[in-house]
């Protein structure tokens, strides 16, 4: 009998494409050198445009987060939120397969996080300091 592969969690993103409003790249899209290697100038280079990348090779996921005040230097990463969502997505994906409470509550308190940081964004930007470093 020929054995179960295990779900592996980075497996629940396979077909997302965009998380937070960020493009994904996967390892289909990493730069190649002329041996078959990363090129990883040319993958920093491409991080710029999109911070956020899931290998599924590796069964890794990274993230450049957002370097200093948006409205200074303008969009260089992703958020914090950019984070809790993709491990909300994670997380969601695997309870569709191993339903449990712990897991919809956990999914319920990543959506509270996500309603708090667009709270604060909110009156941030209401005071007009949204994308500074200002109180």
């Amino acid at each position: 009998m020929e054995k179960e592969k295990e779900q592996m969690a980075l497996e629940t993103l396979k077909n997302v494409h965009n998380i937070g409003g960020f493009k994904v790249m996967t390892d289909a899209d990493r730069p190649l050198d002329g041996i078959g290697d990363v090129d990883w100038k040319q993958f920093d280079e491409m991080r710029k445009l999109h911070p956020i990348c899931i290998d599924n090779v590796l069964n890794m996921i990274s993230f450049r987060i957002q370097n200093g005040p948006v409205g200074k230097n303008g969009i260089n990463g992703c958020q914090v939120d950019t984070v809790i969502e993709a491990s909300k997505l994670i997380i969601t994906g695997l309870n569709k397969q191993y339903p449990c409470r712990e897991n919809a509550m956990a999914i319920t308190k990543l959506d509270e996080a996500l309603m708090w940081l667009d709270k604060r964004t909110k009156e941030r930007s209401n005071r007009g300091v949204e994308g500074e470093n200002k109180l």
